[in-house]
């Protein structure tokens, strides 16, 4: 398996879209409702894109053998009083993927480059049950509070989410 950032979106755009419908369909919690469309999971990576652009997110990338098989954000704040932390976001397995490693090692990669930021504190939230949220403390996480009924899954149905926290040392 390969990490690395992914700077520009256009070589990867057709498998992000891809991975992110899948994730969607499988009932994921991360802010879309299933059926999503082509163009709507399109529409939402030409916005990451921008962000890259901007230095407002970084994004990482999971490889094997050159296909795209998952993926994670790291959306910076550029508050004066929140500039030392930062956002994991949809972290993304690919169905055919999961169980390998990858989104440990995408976390992993994302720490790091969080670190050599300067950034102190990473935050999450991801919906209760789901294999994220058994994932996370094991990779040192801390839940901080759970809000029931705070989003609806990638299937529609409400869900309770829980937040996690990192402090970088």
């Amino acid at each position: 398996m390969i990490l690395r950032l992914i700077n520009q979106l256009d070589d990867d755009i057709s498998a992000l879209t891809h991975l992110l419908i899948e994730a969607v369909a499988e009932g994921a919690s991360i802010g879309f409702l299933a059926p999503l469309s082509v163009h709507d999971a399109g529409v939402y990576w030409q916005q990451v894109a921008q962000k890259v652009a901007h230095h407002d997110s970084i994004l990482f990338g999971a490889y094997q053998q050159d296909t795209l098989v998952g993926t994670v954000q790291l959306a910076l704040c550029h508050k004066a009083n929140g500039a030392h932390r930062g956002e994991v976001e949809k972290l993304i397995v690919a169905k055919s993927a999961q169980g390998q490693g990858v989104a440990k090692g995408l976390m992993h990669i994302l720490e790091l480059d969080a670190k050599k930021q300067g950034l102190q504190l990473l935050v999450l939230d991801t919906k209760v049950g789901d294999t994220a949220s058994f994932l996370y403390p094991k990779l040192g996480y801390q839940a901080a509070g759970t809000i029931p009924n705070f989003a609806r899954d990638g299937l529609g149905k409400l869900a309770a989410t829980v937040y996690f926290y990192k402090e970088l040392r």
